[in-house]
């Protein structure tokens, strides 16, 4: 018997009207969300497309459009005359377009044999190619000869990716004659992106290659530099250009005219070299001497030339020199890349006298009357110090100003030192110009040092003395000076107290329009009677006639005056002699001479500096040859085109 059970489980039946209701709500809800979603939507399309497009275009155009910089091409630099000093070359590089190449290492392969590249090229190359993207080009061969250019183009057709491109480079062609004047541009590094954007002028030098290192090329940059111009283009999401939308044009850099007469730079350049016997040749070289000129026009000390010698190819640093050529310019002995004018310090030694002669005058401490028995020593008064000695050890007997000056008798300013002491010294100094920045328009200015007790306490820790201002009488001592500042001191008394800023820019060239730059005087040398202008020029003029410049000036067709000077490179004991003949040749005095012609209208100034020469007056003859060739214009002078075909 099967037993059957019946499940008393109550099913509830379903309500459709509460159905209805959970979908009304249900559905209530979808629509509230959509619409809310639509409503975001719609929000974020007004967004984009109305109050923010401004912003959106922008961003999007910013993907879209590209600005290029454009460089400009370089001011040129011409001499007084006209004549080109620095000029731009094309320069012609290899490019290749990576992506544009089936095969590169074969493409490599068979451009290494074309050009005799070696592995260090190629390798270079693979490392520039990685940092560039494969559609933009990147250079194989920097700079490209000539021969080399037309090789390629005859081979050009077996080269798909691979062109010529051409630029601009600056070119000195009187090299090494001129560095120490016009400087040279070297390529930007990174101190000088630095430097450009603390100055907020980075925006202009994006597409440049170089900048100014140098000389009248720093100096004067942003007048050479020109404005940078560009293009607007339209690129795709891969960076490559589609087509140019505008284009502005570079401004060029406005053109520079110096003062320096090359013809004269170069005659001045020869006469600081000799020719030398090769030891291991025998064949005669070449040789440049140590040593510094300065040729200026006292009417404004406008510089007509300036040589420090031995000096270095600018041409070497505007590509980029290499390590081993730099490291050698470094350890070169002679250190060419020195600027001896403007940066080498020398004791003035006696070219210092005549405007030590005029403070003397000027302060009362001697008058044109006043003579002195000099015996060959003077002492310090009431002392039993040592002896300061005279050049001739029986002395020169009785001295005036104009003795004093014309023979270089050292015991006459023995005492003037003593009794002005180093205050009124130092300051009387620094009016002609010495221990201060002489104003050249270049950023290479020694203020070398004319000394005063603040300056000892300050670097010796140590009290002025009175046997410290002896030798600051004849300009020796803690005195340095440097060659410009010698011919500025000089220019001094030959416009009798009219001071000048030396300067080497005559004018900036801009649309064919000529405009003359003005350096005003630093000031009028005041407390100086005319008269004392007069004694100091006469013993001067005496100097040249029968002083320590008279063999130098012999029979010479102008009035001119002018100051020998020796300056010491190391000191001597008490009681020693110094004897030239005994010592090494860096060891010798430094030959010094200034001079400048006609007497009563200057037109020319020369100062001459010869390192380890000796006696003051063995750098006379380059002062009187020098000026011959501008009072005179002696026939047999060089012309800069002869000299630049040599050199």
């Amino acid at each position: 018997m099967i037993k059957t059970t019946v499940s008393t489980k109550r099913i509830p039946i379903e309500n459709p009207e509460d159905t209805l209701a959970l979908f009304s709500r249900r559905a209530a809800a979808s629509v509230f969300m959509i619409v809310a979603m639509t409503a975001v939507l719609l929000a974020n399309l007004y967004h984009l497309q109305v109050s923010g497009y401004s912003k959106y275009v922008g961003r999007a155009n910013n993907n879209r459009i590209r600005i290029v910089p454009i460089p400009p091409n370089r001011g040129l630099i011409y001499d007084r005359n006209g004549i080109l000093l620095a000029k731009n070359v094309p320069i012609y590089s290899l490019e290749i377009i990576p992506e544009k190449i089936v095969s590169i290492d074969n493409t490599l392969a068979k451009l290494q044999t074309l050009f005799e590249l070696s592995d260090d090229d190629i390798s270079d190359f693979k490392q520039s190619m990685q940092h560039t993207r494969h559609f933009k080009s990147v250079s194989l061969v920097d700079q490209l000869t000539e021969k080399q250019v037309a090789m390629f183009s005859v081979h050009k057709y077996q080269f798909p990716g691979v062109f010529v491109d051409a630029f601009l480079e600056r070119y000195y062609p009187y090299r090494e004659n001129l560095t120490h004047i016009l400087g040279y541009v070297a390529k930007i590094n990174d101190r000088d992106i630095k430097r450009l954007k603390q100055q907020h002028k980075y925006k202009q030098y994006r597409a440049t290659r170089t900048i100014g290192k140098l000389g009248i090329e720093r100096s004067y940059e942003e007048t050479l530099h020109g404005q940078s111009g560009f293009a607007k283009v339209e690129v795709n999401n891969q960076g490559r250009v589609i087509r140019t939308l505008e284009t502005v044009a570079p401004i060029p850099g406005k053109d520079i005219t110096l003062n320096i007469d090359i013809n004269l730079q170069l005659y001045a350049n020869k006469l600081l070299t000799e020719k030398k016997i090769d030891p291991l040749t025998g064949k005669p070289v070449l040789k440049h001497k140590r040593g510094a000129l300065v040729v200026l026009d006292p009417s404004d000390d406008s510089i007509l030339a300036m040589v420090s010698s031995p000096s270095y190819d600018p041409n070497l640093f505007v590509h980029g020199i290499s390590s081993t050529k730099y490291k050698a310019l470094l350890a070169d002995p002679d250190r060419p890349l020195f600027n001896r004018v403007t940066l080498g310090t020398y004791s003035p030694g006696s070219t210092a006298k005549p405007m030590i002669a005029a403070a003397a005058l000027a302060e009362g401490v001697i008058t044109p009357d006043t003579k002195r028995n000099d015996a060959g020593w003077w002492r310090i008064p009431n002392t039993n110090t040592r002896k300061w000695r005279d050049d001739i050890r029986w002395g020169f007997g009785e001295v005036d100003i104009y003795k004093a000056i014309e023979k270089s008798v050292n015991t006459y300013f023995y005492p003037i030192a003593y009794d002005m002491g180093i205050d009124r010294l130092s300051a009387w100094m620094n009016k002609f110009g010495y221990g201060l920045p002489s104003g050249v328009d270049i950023n290479e200015d020694s203020r070398a040092n004319m000394p005063t007790r603040e300056w000892k306490q300050a670097h010796y820790k140590q009290s002025w003395y009175q046997g410290d201002t002896i030798p600051i009488g004849i300009g020796q001592g803690y005195w340095t000076a440097t060659p410009l500042q010698i011919a500025k001191a000089t220019s001094v008394v030959a416009n009798k107290g009219l001071v000048h800023r030396p300067h080497i820019v005559r004018s900036i060239v801009e649309n064919s329009v000529d405009t003359p730059i003005t350096f005003n005087d630093f000031a009028k040398l005041n407390g100086v009677k005319p008269e004392t202008w007069d004694i100091v020029q006469e013993g001067m003029r005496r100097v040249l006639v029968t002083g320590t410049g008279r063999k130098a000036f012999n029979n010479v067709a102008y009035d001119a005056a002018g100051k020998s000077g020796t300056s010491q490179v190391f000191g001597l004991a008490h009681g020693e002699n110094y004897n030239a003949e005994e010592l090494t040749e860096r060891l010798r005095d430094h030959a010094l001479f200034t001079a400048f012609a006609p007497l009563k209208s200057p037109k020319v100034l020369v100062t001459a500096v010869l390192e380890n020469g000796g006696w003051g007056r063995r750098a006379a003859p380059m002062v009187r040859k020098i000026m011959d060739y501008v009072l005179i214009k002696p026939t047999l002078a060089p012309q800069s085109a002869q000299l630049h075909k040599s050199s």
